[in-house]
């Protein structure tokens, strides 16, 4: 007890420390959690009035962002393939940060969800043992347990890893291989499941369409790795460990491979409504061209289409993916696009028009947004904590205490 103890004050200490930019980091993100709890507190309060959602648009900004976070936690799996089933080197060094980043956005994703609720103190009646989940015929019941399991294994596999390098040891592949390869088809899951709750709708035919699975996982493969890359340079500049131009490129090039497959997609569902011309055409048809006179959506769309075959582009020609500048702003082209067209774009035409033909065009509140914001300030927080002790640890600096032994020494 005394050495797990005296290990966590000294990851605490450890944690605690750091540079001007550091704490200037830290106190920015935190001014903005404490905004967005100012702002929850308003909407807990007064209630769901103080978000743009009424009964004909009942899901908004909160599951736009839930939708788009799932995609970047399923992106872990972009990296666990190349490198424990291919066994690619320069990739396998840089997985862990990977699942650090899958295990904060589901994080993110269950705190959209609970904003999301009107009555948040009523979640338990969906838990296990203690709620009645109606497993398996409840969608709902099966994305508390993908989303949930996959955090499970996600934070095991990077703390056990964590674990046995802060102690200089070797991992042990016969417990960690089975649940990598496990995580493999459970990051395709979470977002097949999130998929299959819109699905399951019939009232909302924009949202019926068997091709809306695959486009999630597509465009998942396209935004999440790209915010890897970009994370990944960060970590490489402002630490010593050495992340391989190699890795960097392999990723951009399968970026590439994710977003012809993720336009395909797109162009096969844009084809199959307007060639056919049926009743359900009206939620595409507000979204690209206006409908009835509401237009509040297009320009966001068509922008989103742009910046998604301009970031095709770039990731796809060897010359623009390995150079840097072309390939950061490939990367923020297709975290964009993808977040304006798997976000707004996808949750707020299923409302559109309303089961009465109504049409109302939602805006995100200040409230809204401001929450919003919070939310993602909390993540990038965690994430930001989490790599301040990831760091040191995978370097070799910072090491625990081994029983029988005296601690060896860290260094910041």
């Amino acid at each position: 007890m005394y050495y797990v103890i005296s290990d966590f004050l000294k990851t605490l200490k450890h944690v605690s420390k750091g540079s001007k930019w550091y704490y200037g980091w830290l106190a920015f993100l935190t001014f903005f959690i404490l905004l967005g709890l100012v702002a929850y507190i308003k909407q807990l309060n007064h209630g769901l009035i103080e978000t743009a959602m009424r009964d004909q648009v009942s899901w908004g900004f909160y599951i736009s962002n839930f939708t788009f976070l799932v995609g970047v936690a399923a992106a872990a799996v972009y990296l666990v393939v190349p490198a424990y089933v291919y066994n690619f080197r320069p990739i396998k060094e840089i997985v862990l940060f990977g699942e650090l980043l899958a295990a904060t956005a589901i994080m993110m994703c269950i705190l959209f969800i609970v904003v999301d609720l009107g009555r948040p103190e009523r979640v338990w009646h969906i838990l296990p043992i203690v709620g009645a989940m109606n497993f398996p015929s409840s969608l709902l019941a099966w994305d508390v347990l993908v989303l949930n399991g996959y955090l499970f294994l996600n934070l095991f596999i990077a703390f056990y890893a964590l674990f046995k390098l802060a102690h200089g040891k070797e991992l042990n592949m016969q417990i960690i291989k089975p649940l990598i390869i496990i995580s493999i088809p459970w990051a395709i899951s979470i977002h097949t499941v999130t998929a299959f709750l819109y699905n399951g709708l019939s009232s909302r035919p924009f949202w019926n369409a068997s091709i809306l699975a695959p486009r999630f996982i597509a465009s998942a493969l396209c935004s999440g790795p790209a915010l890897m890359l970009i994370i990944f340079q960060i970590v490489r500049k402002v630490s010593r460990i050495e992340i391989e131009d190699r890795a960097i490129f392999k990723i951009a090039e399968l970026i590439a491979y994710a977003m012809g497959l993720n336009l395909f997609l797109f162009a096969a569902e844009f084809f199959k409504e307007f060639y056919s011309g049926s009743i359900h055409l009206a939620p595409m048809k507000y979204l690209y061209f206006g409908l009835h006179g509401h237009t509040g959506m297009v320009p966001w769309m068509w922008t989103a289409l742009i910046f998604n075959i301009t970031a095709f582009i770039l990731f796809l020609l060897p010359k623009t993916r390995e150079h840097y500048f072309s390939l950061n702003l490939a990367c923020v082209l297709v975290i964009s696009g993808v977040y304006i067209e798997k976000g707004m774009g996808l949750v707020v035409p299923g409302f559109i028009p309303g089961t009465l033909g109504e049409i109302y065009e939602y805006t995100p509140t200040m409230v809204e947004r401001v929450i919003t914001i919070g939310i993602w300030a909390a993540g990038a927080l965690i994430y930001t904590l989490l790599l301040k002790f990831a760091m040191p640890v995978y370097t070799g600096d910072l090491r625990f205490t081994v029983r029988g032994e005296k601690a060896l020494k860290t260094t910041d």
